[in-house]
């Protein structure tokens, strides 16, 4: 069916007011305690009321390596959409979309009409979001290049859309950016034209008045920024150093080590903008943090999930998901982009080889019928740099599960991501739902304060490798786990229940749940070849071990 876009919620649950959305919502889990060899279920239940503000604010978003192939590219995407245009190809004329982007290509499932077909609409209808073509974007990069500039350096889009992009990036110029040589690859010197000098206390300081001064001159209601940038090397976590905000501010003061991720962090929470971390090192330090926590600012990471490891976090889901057992994961990579070249130097590809590895492992977790205590399956992973293939990545994988009575399955696949083209719309959703958030808030029956979500926002990771979650949460990986997470909160705060799937209005022998207007019959098998013709003597065979004499026919009540 055809996603159609607004929509309103008919219940008493339900207050759409001028200003607010505000609904109750029951939430329901279970909690689960062992006694003796019994595993003891008890259902609970507890009251919740949201409230999304519905003002939209005007929003700017800095990116950290906006002249990298990445931030060009969502530049560029929001600009084309934004201009409609158009363009040639070999293949016929193309036109911009948001492709890739949940909020923006995705839909959403509101229930069942009178004939018992899903409604769907657009997920950007379920509750009020910015728009994306009115994103204001400025940021910082250690290279010079304007972003038309840089457009042509990634070589990513398309020479006909290049051209008509041209004269509206031309006039866009990164800021200068922090440049620490020891965190990066030795290659990304001949870049390093556009830097901030001075010390670690006098970088912080220009970045926070850079973004104060966005916010001003763009006239801007909120600032997000966004760590697209290189790969760093992990950064130790030392007591006394970063483990916490008191200690990792005195570091910066002193000049010790800090990673330049780590200080835009800082300096985008002490600025109150939410942080986001595209890439897989450890930016998030233990005090960038607790940092979050004390100044209430959303933070979110780590590494953008945007090709083979997405698959991979499909596909092992599956097989576990199967009850087959995954004994082997191997990983091959190579790119030719900056990305790529950053990547060949070891201590930068230690960083995505933890990020990427970890992708499986709360799947693995999740079947102790399969897997003993610690044991998980080989997972190997190689990136290798490859020029000539530039942002269109090569991605291999095999694998390897044992089947019952000794059999094994082995899956192949080969996979080509258009690198860029897959993140940007990722960051895209970053944003946009990072911004939302910051207008929910809820409370319960038993804690009517209301509060929001916790500054580390475990409601991204859908869109990261290697997401951070609050102290002492679940990390989930598995991909439509979720999906189901960002959608069924979403839907919570427009008083709509949980997308279970269950579909039990057409799982009955005998129909009777409640539905608004009339129930139509239908094909036994639709989209087939219609309902079998009924035998001579009136018996259409045995369903379900029942003998059926005749067609039954449909209620009408």
């Amino acid at each position: 069916m055809e996603a159609t876009g607004n929509f309103v919620v008919e219940s008493p649950d339900v207050v759409y007011g001028p200003d607010t959305i505000e609904a109750q919502y029951e939430y329901r889990t279970a909690c689960v305690s062992r006694e003796g060899s019994v595993l003891k279920v008890y259902p609970t239940s507890t009251r919740f009321t949201f409230r999304t503000a519905r003002q939209v604010p005007r929003l700017g978003v800095m990116l950290v390596g906006w002249g990298g192939n990445n931030g060009s590219t969502l530049t560029a995407a929001v600009l084309a959409n934004r201009l409609r245009l158009s363009w040639p190809t070999r293949t016929g004329r193309k036109e911009a979309n948001y492709y890739g982007s949940l909020t923006q290509a995705g839909t959403v499932s509101l229930g069942l009409d009178a004939e018992g077909q899903e409604v769907f609409v657009p997920f950007s209808s379920l509750l009020p979001m910015v728009a994306p073509d009115d994103l204001v974007f400025d940021g910082w990069d250690i290279s010079s290049l304007n972003l038309a500039e840089a457009m042509r350096r990634a070589q990513v889009l398309d020479w006909g859309l290049q051209e008509q992009l041209w004269p509206h990036l031309e006039a866009l110029r990164p800021r200068p950016s922090v440049y620490i040589p020891e965190f990066i690859a030795a290659n990304q010197s001949v870049r390093a034209d556009n830097l901030i000098l001075g010390t670690r206390a006098q970088q912080l300081e220009q970045i926070r008045r850079d973004i104060r001064d966005f916010r001003s001159s763009a006239g801007l209601d909120k600032v997000i920024v966004l760590w697209t940038a290189n790969t760093e090397r992990f950064c130790e976590v030392v007591p006394g150093l970063n483990d916490t905000a008191e200690n990792l501010l005195r570091t910066i003061q002193l000049g010790l080590e800090v990673s330049p991720s780590t200080l835009f962090a800082v300096a985008s929470i002490l600025e109150g903008c939410a942080f986001l971390n595209g890439s897989p090192q450890n930016t998030l330090v233990p005090g960038a943090l607790e940092l979050a926590q004390q100044r209430r600012v959303f933070v979110g990471g780590d590494d953008f999930k945007s090709g083979q490891t997405k698959v991979k976090s499909v596909l092992v889901d599956f097989l576990i998901g199967s009850g087959l057992k995954t004994m082997s994961i191997v990983s091959y990579n190579h790119l030719g982009n900056n990305d790529g070249q950053n990547l060949s130097a070891p201590p930068q590809f230690r960083s995505k080889e933890v990020s990427k590895s970890s992708v499986v492992d709360d799947m693995v977790q999740s079947n102790p019928v399969l897997y003993r205590p610690g044991e998980k399956p080989d997972h190997c992973v190689v990136i290798k740099y490859v020029p000539y293939v530039g942002d269109s990545k090569r991605a291999l994988d095999e694998y390897t599960s044992e089947l019952m009575l000794g059999g094994t399955n082995t899956l192949v696949l080969h996979n080509t991501c258009e690198d860029s083209l897959l993140a940007a719309p990722i960051m895209l959703d970053l944003v946009l739902l990072t911004e939302l958030c910051q207008r929910v808030s809820f409370c319960t029956d038993a804690d009517p304060e209301p509060q929001g979500f916790h500054s580390v926002l475990s409601l991204l990771s859908f869109l990261f490798k290697a997401p951070l979650v609050p102290p002492g949460s679940p990390v989930v990986n598995a991909l439509f786990r979720q999906r189901s997470c960002i959608e069924n909160i979403l839907r919570a705060c427009v008083g709509l229940p949980p997308q279970n799937h269950m579909l039990l209005e057409h799982k009955m022998e005998r129909p009777g749940l409640k539905r608004v207007g009339p129930m139509v019959a239908t094909c036994p098998v639709p989209c087939k070849r219609g309902a079998a013709p009924t035998a001579p003597n009136g018996c259409t065979g045995d369903a379900n071990g029942l003998s059926q004499a005749g067609a039954p026919q449909m209620p009408t009540t």
